[in-house]
């Protein structure tokens, strides 16, 4: 049985927005990785103990912290948005960095040919 790019690619496409529906659910509130080496760097947490209030920069006394405004802050539309919103930041980082790489792989077999 031969499977073709397009099938290969609408496959690996439904398996991303599979389990990032699912990560709605199942994942953690605590801070992940990036966020809880930020911390660690910054010298507000360590490798063993508890998260300091949600790694708040704010809550925890960092005025030095770097801020910005995220479109879609911790993969939601807010706290109004519920798991509707939660699933429809994921579903638009997929299809977003989809597209992108899409993009990317047209133009380098473009260049090779």
């Amino acid at each position: 049985m031969n499977i073709t790019n397009t099938q290969f690619l609408i496959g690996g496409l439904v398996i991303a927005i599979l389990i990032g529906c699912l990560a709605v659910f199942l994942a953690s509130g605590d801070p992940d990785g990036l966020e809880s080496t930020a911390l660690y760097v910054q010298g507000e947490k360590t490798l063993t103990g508890d998260s300091p209030e949600d790694g708040d920069p704010e809550a925890v006394g960092v005025s030095d912290a770097v801020e910005y405004e995220a479109p879609l802050p911790d993969y939601s539309m807010g706290e109004d948005g519920g798991k509707g919103g939660e699933i429809f930041a994921v579903l638009a980082g997929i299809i977003i960095v989809f597209g992108l790489a899409f993009v990317a792989t047209r133009i380098v077999a473009a260049k090779k040919s």
